[in-house]
């Protein structure tokens, strides 16, 4: 069910997630001490300092230690180690421990040459266990299998191993984990994919897709869902990746239904064929490792209760930074994040897996971002469509909702693809914001297990504020009309996914933080009356309490008449990443540049736009507190038919019956 899978080139940016030479034998940060019976075990780990790069196992790359062979393996150079201790070859046992039945995997490895090959296993812990071993000493390709078992890794730890060339060369020709099973055949699949005027990456993905003839083997359809205007059919390269894709592609073109719209297509689709077992959703701007899907779909199809298997993400500027290793929802405050102990933004160029101590627990999600998802098509039958939020929260919903019906999500290593990280946007802000709101809320209304929500309602007032109190009034009016159609219940939510994209834009062109120019010599220089106090400028607060302080000497100036010469030239220049809302607060105006570097917008205080917000936003609020308990029930005898085929075929259709 896992392969020895390599890097398809030899760049070193991406050769650590694959194979990597050893310098030196350690775990954690500290070096292996051995004990007895020939074991290795390392000293308690500590916590890991993601800024360390000085890891010295992982990091040397092929380089001095060996080479890939035209053969899709890997030579040792002589005296020399090679680790498959890797994000994408090692074995992530404790997934399989937990949610299959099986107590033993099988190892087989395909070798020729002189050395010896050193299986590992690790602890929740971190700590590193010598687990077998082999020596090698023939010219002629010996068959060395390994069987191992699955008891010790209730909570957490992978198999890997290592080869050692000895006094010649060794060579791996292949190798795989596996499993003795009465099930022979492998679940079928429909890969759904949403695109929005993409063109060039779809069709670069599809040419991707094409190169594996194992996993063309499982697919029955390649869904693609065009929901823009520049179509995926008109590029150049469309009609060769079609051809050889052997006909099992098609193209859907729909009005931009956002996200959810596009990926319920999918589902739909792959359902009322009635052939597939699952349906993968891709994110139309993503890179995959294919062996993921296969891996993925082995996972799915050997697991004791159906389940939905996901992908984790690397970024696809700095593809050896992993963005997302698992996703959880934090109940009280009802907002996503990565699953404790896991971190966003790991580099496995600076830190080994071998090295990367809270890499070795389970890591149990709520759910999984659809960049990547496998998701079972009973699951789909039985639970509905997803919710037609157009973007953001729906990935999330769904999985919740699956969790709820008993379907778990597992993310699970070794299954990932690269992605634009959303550390370069900043979609609060936009026409996004009133998506973030509102489907944030209608989540938390299905799903929170807490009185009004826990800390929800609190938090979204909180939210409003430090936009005002930022000069978005732009974003904070968004935010307003996505809590008035919460409070108005579901029955408008399939007429918004049609409608509500264009009426946000409109809206947000109304004020300055919704218009923008591409160059800073459009606005005015910034000039000041009266200069800083004693030069120092806007301080930047390193402590809560500090913090605190600005919030409240913001919050105060908001009463205040707007500074001379505020609104004809700007106060300052924010980069983006310094436009803080209690730093902000403390100008009357100021050019603020976008997340993604290429736009500017001028801000400007308005204390009577921001006196007319806070008083709605208030009275909003209270009522959203006030009449949770109604309105959850509301919702929650909605969503049936808010995500049935039945209801979604109109929509697709552009049919508002409003």
């Amino acid at each position: 069910m896992q392969r020895l899978v390599l890097p398809a080139d030899q760049e070193l940016d991406v050769q650590s997630l694959y194979v990597s030479g050893v310098t030196s034998i350690s775990s954690g940060n500290d070096s292996m001490s051995r004990q007895s019976g020939g074991d290795y075990e390392s000293p308690e780990p500590e916590q890991e300092d993601e800024d360390d790069s000085t890891s010295s196992e992982g990091s040397a790359g092929m380089s001095g230690f060996g080479r890939l062979t035209d053969g899709a393996g890997v030579a040792v150079d002589p005296q020399r180690r090679v680790t498959l201790g890797t994000y994408f070859n090692a074995f992530p046992a404790s997934y399989w421990r937990r949610w299959t039945e099986f107590s033993s995997v099988r190892l087989t490895t395909r070798l020729r040459g002189h050395g010896s090959v050193i299986v590992y296993r690790s602890t929740a812990k971190g700590h590193v266990v010598r687990a077998d071993s082999c020596r090698i000493d023939s010219d002629e390709t010996q068959t060395v299998t390994f069987d191992l078992p699955l008891k010790p890794f209730i909570d957490g730890g992978w198999y890997w191993f290592d080869l050692e060339g000895g006094h010649g060369e060794l060579v791996l020709e292949d190798a795989n984990w596996g499993f003795e099973t009465e099930r022979v055949r492998s679940g079928r699949i429909t890969i759904g994919i949403t695109t929005f005027n993409r063109p060039d990456f779809c069709v670069a993905q599809l040419v991707n897709l094409a190169t594996n003839a194992a996993v063309l083997d499982i697919i029955d359809e390649i869904v693609v869902v065009d929901q823009g205007s520049q179509k995926v059919v008109d590029d150049e390269g469309y009609e060769s990746a079609a051809a050889n894709l052997g006909g099992k592609l098609r193209i859907i073109e729909q009005p931009n239904l956002g996200g959810s719209g596009g990926f319920s297509r999918s589902m739909n689709e792959a359902t009322s064929m009635g052939a597939s077992d699952y349906v993968l959703l891709l994110d139309d701007d993503v890179v995959c490792e294919l062996e993921g899907i296969l891996r993925a779909v082995a996972f799915a199809d050997l697991v004791k209760t159906p389940s939905l298997v996901g992908g984790q993400m690397f970024s696809l500027y700095d593809r050896s930074v992993m963005h997302a290793y698992g996703e959880a929802i934090a109940k009280y405050r009802w907002f996503w994040g990565p699953v404790a102990p896991s971190v966003h933004g790991h580099d496995f160029a600076k830190k080994s897996l071998r090295n990367t101590s809270w890499m070795h627990r389970r890591i149990d999600v709520d759910y999984n971002g659809w960049w990547m998802c496998l998701i079972p098509t009973q699951v789909i039958r039985e639970i509905g469509l997803s919710l037609p939020m157009f973007i953001k929260w729906d990935d999330a919903e769904f999985g919740l909702r699956a969790g709820a019906a008993g379907y778990p999500t597992v993310t699970l290593p070794g299954v990932a693809v690269w992605h634009v990280p959303w550390t370069e946007k900043d979609d609060t802000l936009d026409w996004q914001a009133y998506f973030h709101e509102r489907n944030r809320l209608v989540s938390g209304l299905l799903h929170s297990p807490y009185p009004h929500g826990g800390k929800l309602v609190r938090e979204s007032l909180e939210n409003h504020t430090k936009r005002l109190m930022s000069m978005q009034y732009g974003t904070g009016e968004t935010i307003l009309l996505a809590l008035q159609d919460v409070l108005d219940g579901p029955d408008r939510m399939h007429h918004d996914i049609l409608h509500r994209l264009s009426e946000v834009r409109a809206l947000r062109d109304e004020y300055d933080d919704g218009k923008s120019e591409a160059e800073l010599d459009a606005f005015p220089a910034p000039r000041r009356k009266k200069l800083e106090k004693r030069g120092k400028g806007i301080p930047v607060p390193s402590t809560t309490v500090g913090k605190a302080k600005m919030a409240a000497a913001g919050l105060i100036r908001q009463a205040m008449p707007t500074r001379e010469l505020a609104g004809e030239h700007p106060e300052g220049i924010v980069p983006h990443v310094d436009q803080r809302w209690y730093r902000l607060a403390h100008f009357d105006s100021a050019i603020v540049s976008s997340a993604d570097g290429v736009a500017a917008s001028w801000y400007r205080r308005d204390p009577a736009q921001f006196r007319d917000q806070m008083a709605r936003s208030l009275k909003m609020h209270a009522k959203l507190y006030r009449e949770w308990d109604e309105l959850a029930e509301r919702w929650r005898s909605a969503l049936p038919e808010l995500t049935s085929p039945e209801r979604w075929k109109l929509t697709f259709e552009g049919i508002d019956d409003e």
